[in-house]
């Protein structure tokens, strides 16, 4: 039943009125919403953030008149950068405190954690950061960027526009930098680089020697081609790591850095001046010339009580995947989850650098990509992006498992991984 609808509204009013007491659900209980993401460990640099992104917007919707006539309620939980705790958290937002969507998580690792329990449980869960693809689930919307909108991208600027012909890929290791990799090395020995001119390394969570490899990728640059470092290094290690580029010298000049999850929350715990130059690709910086990411800004500002707090790439897909989910609530008349995913396909939201955002049928969504220079103020300066938005692809082109498959969540095809050529449903979330 619709209890948002005049009709209902007036009954549950007149019902009241006469001493008749109302079911819970009828009494317009709030919306839940869960937001998953940690606030303490490796990974609490980035993701507090995003809790308190979730907090400012539900504030804000409340404000407005809320969602359907109710008000929304925000659960915080605190996976602690605990990977299977993710997962027990996930099960406690939606068997115990019954939320209705969970905006949350930031690793892949901690994604993959969850995922068995949003599909067994039937829950919504809108994902903010960008990962490796290969994945589809009829349970996940996959706000951040998969890899065509942003690694792809990136080494094309690289190779075309400052001539890089060596190349390290530097990444955290777990599954979204080895998978990132994977395809990265795919698509430049496609394009004719040789293995030599390869050179991959991977770091626990929160390493903090980088001595010795920063010595080795200066090593691996001296040896007569235009060299860049491609990084998919995540969390707290990212300050060590710069600091050592820095402290060796290592100009963007001579080896740029391009960094994949490095924003300007991470930036804003180091001295950039040596940094000055190396690039990030996202989809969004703080920087964007545009009135509605003034606006963003402005009202994040008033809400954290400080002028120096920054905006990054994974706020506004918060913003933007939080919209899609109003939206779709709004269209379906309920926050029921199945007919939210119905309803999710094809809404269009303004996104905060002058365009919109559209959920796409794989549920991905098209967004800009934006190559950013540091500046000696943690901000960027865009120095590239392309013409028009991107749709996110759940299946990697350059992988042999990978790119005969589409991802369809409409009926009647339902699929996550449809195979074109053998015109069949592999049935399964992933094709690994």
């Amino acid at each position: 039943m619709n209890t948002s609808t005049p009709f209902y509204r007036w009954l549950a009013a007149a019902l009241l009125s006469a001493g008749v007491t109302l079911p819970a659900q009828a009494q317009e209980d709030p919306i839940k919403v869960g937001i998953l993401h940690s606030l303490s460990g490796t990974m609490a640099i980035s993701e507090s953030t995003l809790k308190d992104t979730m907090l400012m917007l539900i504030e804000q919707q409340n404000a407005a008149g809320g969602l359907l006539g109710r008000q929304l309620e925000p659960v915080v939980v605190d996976p602690a950068s605990n990977w299977p705790l993710f997962a027990e958290k996930a099960r406690e937002l939606l068997a115990q405190e019954k939320v209705d969507v969970i905006f949350g998580n930031w690793t892949s690792v901690s994604r993959k954690s969850v995922l068995p329990v949003v599909e067994e449980l039937n829950g919504l869960l809108f994902y903010p950061v960008q990962y490796e693809g290969e994945e589809s689930s009829e349970n996940v919307f996959y706000t951040g960027a998969a890899p065509n909108q942003q690694a792809i991208p990136a080494v094309n600027y690289l190779m075309n526009n400052v001539g890089v012909e060596r190349w390290v890929l530097a990444g955290t290791d777990y599954v979204y930098p080895r998978t990132t990799n994977k395809i990265l090395e795919a698509y430049l020995k496609g394009h004719g680089v040789a293995d030599e001119d390869i050179m991959i390394n991977y770091t626990p969570f929160g390493h903090s020697d980088w001595q010795n490899i920063v010595s080795d990728i200066k090593r691996f640059g001296s040896e007569g081609k235009k060299t860049a470092v491609v990084s998919t290094i995540n969390g707290d290690a990212n300050v060590p790591f710069y600091r050592e580029l820095g402290n060796q010298g290592i100009d963007a000049a001579d080896i740029p850095v391009v960094a994949f999850s490095v924003g300007e929350q991470e930036l804003s715990g180091i001295d950039t001046a040596p940094l000055v130059g190396h690039l990030a690709a996202w989809n969004y910086f703080m920087s964007v010339d545009n009135d509605a990411n003034y606006d963003f800004i402005d009202a994040w500002i008033d809400y954290t009580g400080d002028e120096m707090s920054v905006t990054n790439d994974p706020m506004e897909a918060h913003y933007i995947g939080f919209n899609m989910w109003l939206e779709a609530v709004r269209k379906a008349g309920t926050p029921d989850v199945d007919a939210v995913k119905d309803a999710i396909i094809g809404v269009t939201v303004p996104n905060l650098t002058g365009g919109y955002a559209a959920m796409m049928p794989n549920h991905h969504i098209t967004k800009p990509v934006l190559i950013g220079e540091i500046q000696d103020n943690g901000q960027f300066s865009v120095v590239w992006e392309t013409p028009s938005t991107v749709a996110g692809d759940a299946w990697s082109d350059y992988l042999e498992g990978s790119r005969d498959l589409i991802s369809d969540w409409r009926k009647p095809m339902e699929c996550g991984n449809y195979n074109v050529v053998e015109a069949s449903c592999g049935g399964g979330v992933e094709a690994q």
